[in-house]
Parts: structure tokens; sequence; C-alpha cells
């Protein structure tokens, strides 16, 4: 009995879940420390982040190109409109949905976190491959990690 498969062996490399599961995880891992030192929360850093690469949203497509109940992130834009480092106004053309926005102060602080951040993952992660490699990772990744946003064009 054959199953199709005679003659080829399984692949040497491990699926990419099994290796980018735990090499997310621990690059939170050595996140969570430097986003609190900045007073930031994972949700809160994924919101500022999120609003530099498309401002003025609304709060369901905020909460959906980040992968959160609209529900649930209400309290980390509270928080973040507190502090002063978002703003929230009416859209004009529904009353009922709230346009965002990074203020000045959200700015610095995302790009402090993500210059922190980065300089550990160069430190860390990048520093064990070769520079010609790491610029290929790098990009690839980049590839990889668009077609995975939930508002990319593309099915």
């Amino acid at each position: 009995m054959t199953d199709g498969s005679a003659g080829h062996r399984p692949t040497e490399r491990a699926d990419l879940a099994a290796m980018i599961g735990p090499l997310g995880k621990a690059l939170m891992n050595d996140e969570l420390p430097i986003l609190q030192r900045h007073g930031l929360s994972m949700w809160a850093y994924a919101v500022l982040s999120t609003l530099d690469r498309t401002p003025l949203r609304t709060q369901a497509a905020l909460a959906q190109a980040i992968g959160a109940d609209k529900t649930r992130i209400i309290a980390t834009l509270d928080d973040l409109q507190d502090r002063g480092l978002i703003q929230r106004e009416p859209d004009p053309e529904d009353r009922r949905a709230r346009l965002l926005g990074l203020t000045a102060a959200g700015e610095r602080l995302r790009d402090a976190a993500k210059r922190d951040i980065q300089r550990g993952e160069d430190e860390n992660w990048l520093a064990h491959l070769p520079d010609d490699e790491r610029d290929t990772f790098l990009r690839a990744l980049a590839t990889l990690a668009a077609r995975a946003r939930p508002d990319r064009d593309e099915p």
C-alpha cells in the first residue's frame, strides 16, 4: 500500500510554527521588562505601534489590527489617552465611532521603547547571525509578517 509519498522523505526542517512559536515567546519575554520600564503593557505598545503605521483608525479597526476584542482594548485606550499618549475624537462621518491618533508624547514613548527593544534584539538574537544572513532574515521575516496582517489587501 502506498500513501502517495513513496520516495519522498519528510523535510529536514521543522514546521514554521514550531520554529517561530518558541522564538516569538522568547522575544515577548525579553520585551516585557523593557516595556514595563517604559510604563507600557504589551497591548499598549501594540496600540502605539499600530497607530504609527495607520493613524486615525476607528477603535474597532485598531482592535482587529492588533488581534484584540474591541471591548478588551477600551481600558488600554483610556489609560493611553489619560497619559496624553493618544487622542480620540468622534468620527465626523459616524458619531458613534472614535478616530485615534498618536500625540507627540505617544510618538516619543513608542520610539524610545522600540529603540530599547531593538537594541536587545540586536544584542541577544541578531548578533548570532552574520551580517548578510541578518539582513536576509529580517527582509524575509518582514515579508511573512506582512502576509499575516489581518488588513492586508490580498487573500
